[in-house]
């Protein structure tokens, strides 16, 4: 691949559009001089942000015209029938015509699976998309798929999700054999439904990934696997209750320190460990979840990420650019389930 590569942006969704999007995308390409991008979105909305460009920055812009833009709460089936004049629809087209390697979008989630299927098909080999993102662990992180994409799933699904994360794992964080687990009710054999043990056996049969079994919920955060396999259904509410519990634990040290002179003075003492905790335990520095399993790389971010989270999903679809993780994925899948 060229050292040179192009992301197209979606910069009407999420909460707050242009304002974020923008800025975010020029910060990007400050810090990474091969990225162009192609701000796909309403020109009007877009032209007052590229006024003070530098010569260097403004000659990778360009700005495609997109006179609608999907609402947050717009039906999938919609986008479909009303949305090929939209912002993330032109964008995930130029992924599909090879104008772009990536498009990142942080616009209605439902809507981008089905509209990135449709334009972009999924890969040989896969029945399903899945979406992927990172979740913090006491040696660093892991990554979670299925997150919300696929409700209900086959055996034979989460085996294609096993791969399909174990690859990106080895192409992002340049891990040669990445731990991959199946997330249960327990670790025996006789535990979970009918669709999980057969997963097990699948995956476990399939012979070419570093399969460790069953992992439980408690465990996701132990470090003990790289890549946790498990539907779209238990990954989304997982995904979300972690994020939680990440929000409960800063409130509750919040107002914990608050409660006095002595707590106000153990708070400043104990303000630098505080600090690294938190920003640990962050959910918006993983922002940028990958929609794993489609013919080209489509990145979605948080609808109410700021301008450095947005950048954060602009990061991870620089990474995937250069390792070319559908590419790799689709070897793997030739190969291991040939």
């Amino acid at each position: 691949m060229s050292d040179y590569y192009t992301i197209a942006v979606d910069v009407m969704g999420g909460d707050f559009g242009p304002r974020v999007t923008v800025p975010a995308t020029l910060n990007a390409l400050k810090r990474y001089p091969h990225l162009s991008a192609k701000l796909v979105g309403h020109q009007e909305a877009i032209t007052p942000f590229l006024n003070k460009l530098t010569a260097d920055i403004a000659c990778r812009v360009e700005v495609i015209h997109a006179p609608d833009t999907i609402a947050m709460g717009a039906k999938p089936s919609q986008t479909l029938r009303n949305g090929q004049q939209s912002s993330m629809y032109k964008a995930l087209e130029l992924v599909s015509e090879h104008k772009a390697e990536a498009c990142v979008s942080a616009g209605n989630t439902g809507a981008l699976m089905v509209l990135g299927r449709y334009i972009l098909r999924t890969l040989p080999g896969i029945d399903r998309p899945a979406i992927i993102s990172s979740v913090p662990t006491v040696s660093g992180h892991c990554y979670m798929l299925d997150l919300g994409a696929n409700v209900d799933c086959s055996a034979e699904h989460l085996l294609q999700f096993a791969i399909m994360g174990s690859v990106m794992t080895q192409a992002v964080d340049e891990i040669a054999s990445p731990r991959v687990g199946l997330l249960n009710i327990g670790q025996e054999q006789v535990k979970g439904n009918e669709q999980v043990k057969l997963a097990s056996r699948l995956i476990e049969e399939q012979g070419g990934l570093n399969y460790i079994g069953y992992i439980e919920g408690d465990d996701l955060y132990s470090g003990k696997a790289d890549v946790v396999v498990c539907d779209g259904f238990v990954g989304n509410i997982a995904l979300k209750s972690s994020e939680g519990l990440a929000r409960l634990i800063s409130k509750k040290f919040q107002s914990s320190f608050k409660k006095g002179i002595y707590r106000r003075i153990l708070a400043l003492l104990a303000s630098p460990v505080l600090n690294e905790l938190k920003k640990q335990m962050d959910p918006s520095r993983r922002n940028g979840a990958s929609l794993l399993g489609l013919q080209g790389i489509v990145i979605k971010s948080h609808g109410s990420a700021n301008k450095k989270c947005f950048g954060f999903a602009l990061e991870q679809a620089v990474a995937e650019i250069e390792q070319n993780v559908p590419r790799q994925i689709c070897r793997e899948i030739e190969d291991k389930l040939a």
